[in-house]
């Protein structure tokens, strides 16, 4: 601020990314709201979030994203769709690509399933993990019994909450204050991690 006043500094406007906006908690909204009216305000604020109508991090206010009103009215929000099919497996190929890892059609197709039925960045995980899959095979290529290797090893989030639910009783440490509840809350949070 001095050295802008004295003539010594410019101001490049920029753009603000925050993503998952939603764990922000009161006292950071306050100060977003406070750096929009400021000299310094970034041109463009980015605000990410998979939430729907959630709690403001640390009260007990309920809101759209999880943003506070007075900041969303200043909000222009663009709606999101899932990916296609055709797109998701061209963002597999692009990962693949960048990754150097080289996958048969037929490994790629049940990759793009995966994705369907969990979620694309689970599926983004698997591309390496059955890349190593396929090197310990001494195979040049990552094949569908790669992929299939790697599903049975590693879970997604839906199946992970399915079996905390099954045995969570069996668990060290484990809360049981309201059963019926948490596990709403689990499946519900399972489902939102996938989007």
């Amino acid at each position: 601020r001095e050295g802008r006043e004295e003539g010594g500094a410019t101001i490049v406007p920029g753009v603000l990314f925050i993503d998952e906006v939603h764990m922000l908690d009161m006292e950071c909204f306050a100060y977003l709201n406070r750096a929009l009216e400021d000299d310094l305000a970034p041109a463009v604020m980015v605000l990410a979030t998979n939430r729907g109508m959630s709690k403001i991090r640390g009260t007990k206010y309920l809101s759209p994203h999880g943003i506070p009103l007075d900041l969303l009215d200043r909000c222009m929000i663009v709606s999101t769709k899932p990916y296609s099919e055709d797109e998701t497996r061209a963002i597999l190929k692009v990962r693949c690509n960048e990754e150097e890892v080289d996958m048969t059609d037929e490994a790629t197709e049940l990759l793009t399933r995966i994705a369907a039925e969990t979620s694309l960045r689970y599926a983004i995980h698997m591309i390496i993990t059955a890349s190593l899959a396929s090197e310990k095979r001494k195979a040049k290529q990552v094949e569908l019994r790669d992929i299939e290797r790697v599903y049975q090893l590693f879970v997604d989030v839906k199946r992970s909450t399915q079996f905390l639910l099954e045995y969570q009783d069996e668990f060290m440490f484990h809360h049981q204050v309201n059963k019926k509840r948490e596990e709403e809350e689990m499946k519900k949070d399972a489902v939102m991690q996938e989007h």
